[in-house]
């Protein structure tokens, strides 16, 4: 039975197949890239029985649909791509650095033109400020990032930044102190319009069809499409005495910066700090970055501007980093194209 390359990436991908040049970057002679360990668990799976190709359709079954035999097909077959991988792995380990590299040149956080790159959070409020050691000016001990919210985004985020973008100018700023040239800058925001004013001025400038609104419901993101809108909310649950958050709702957004076409403007933005840094770690993970950045370029190449309305799960306080080729974790998306 021969398997053809668009069979593969349709079966590999199930409601939004694999592109065909990926596909080809894993069988290349000249070039082979290795493919990441869950893509060869499906490889395993889609060759583990000829049930995978019905009447020229294919698809992957799941553990629970396969006979004793098929699981048994699996595992060794499994079992034999992973040594496979582990031996180029340890056969290559400069082609694995090349391979980080490119994944840091390559992904949306790159930018090319090697301009100045300005991330700006919200500057926490006075009356939380007063309540933290450090916080104050005229203290000998006094810590400038104490001014700024949603820490945990801005310090993984400045980081993959820098990687990324080792001969570009990385600024941090709070929203109450951008300088006009900051504005036309490559912008980066972090945190909601109820504290970051350079959030809801570039929201406003966009003109997407996602906002941040409060209702009597409380805060959520609303979606305004064909005369319709839908609220997106993130889930607490009552656990004894206390509220805790469960899961959050985050945007991602990239478009032209409104006030310098040249550059780009890029949102992460959460109904609470959970949401904020998941949006962030979607393509700045390790783990997840590249399948991600893949599914932005598969998604939205040739878009002047895009957006991903995300699911972020929070498990004891931690949040985790939503992997956007999960259909489920994708609530809404929306692209302009070039004009």
């Amino acid at each position: 039975m021969k398997i053809t390359q668009p069979q593969l990436a349709r079966a590999l991908g199930g409601e939004r197949p694999l592109s065909v040049p990926l596909i080809s970057s894993w069988e290349s002679q000249g070039a082979p890239k290795i493919p990441p360990a869950h893509r060869l668990e499906a490889y395993a799976a889609f060759f583990a029985t000829p049930r995978s190709v019905t009447g020229g359709e294919t698809r992957l079954l799941s553990t629970a649909e396969m006979t004793d035999a098929e699981r048994q097909a699996k595992l060794e077959l499994t079992r034999e791509l992973m040594r496979l991988r582990n031996d180029a792995l340890r056969a290559t380990s400069v082609a694995e650095a090349d391979e980080i590299s490119e994944s840091l040149s390559a992904g949306p956080w790159r930018f090319e033109d090697g301009r100045p790159i300005t991330i700006v959070c919200a500057q926490l409020p006075s009356d939380l400020r007063e309540k933290m050691p450090y916080a104050d000016r005229s203290n000998p001990d006094y810590i400038a990032l104490y001014n700024y919210s949603d820490l945990d985004a801005l310090f993984e985020l400045h980081g993959h930044i820098r990687a990324c973008n080792p001969t570009s100018q990385v600024n941090l700023r709070v929203a109450q102190q951008l300088a006009s040239d900051d504005y036309t800058t490559h912008l980066v925001a972090l945190g909601g319009v109820d504290w970051n004013q350079a959030t809801s001025s570039v929201l406003d400038s966009l003109q997407l069809p996602v906002t941040q609104v409060a209702s009597s419901e409380g805060a959520c993101f609303e979606v305004s499409e064909g005369g319709k809108k839908k609220q997106y909310r993130p889930s607490l649950e009552q656990r004894g005495s206390q509220e805790v958050l469960v899961e959050d709702v985050a945007l991602f957004a990239r478009a032209r910066n409104p006030f310098n076409r040249k550059r780009t403007v890029t949102i992460c933005n959460g109904m609470y700090g959970s949401g904020t840094y998941g949006a962030v770690r979607a393509l700045t993970d390790a783990r997840f970055r590249d399948r991600n950045a893949e599914y932005v370029h598969d998604r939205f190449a040739g878009s002047a501007s895009f957006s991903i309305l995300t699911r972020v799960k929070v498990l004891a306080g931690a949040a985790l980093t939503p992997d956007w080729t999960v259909p489920e974790n994708s609530l809404y998306e929306w692209s302009r194209s070039e004009s």
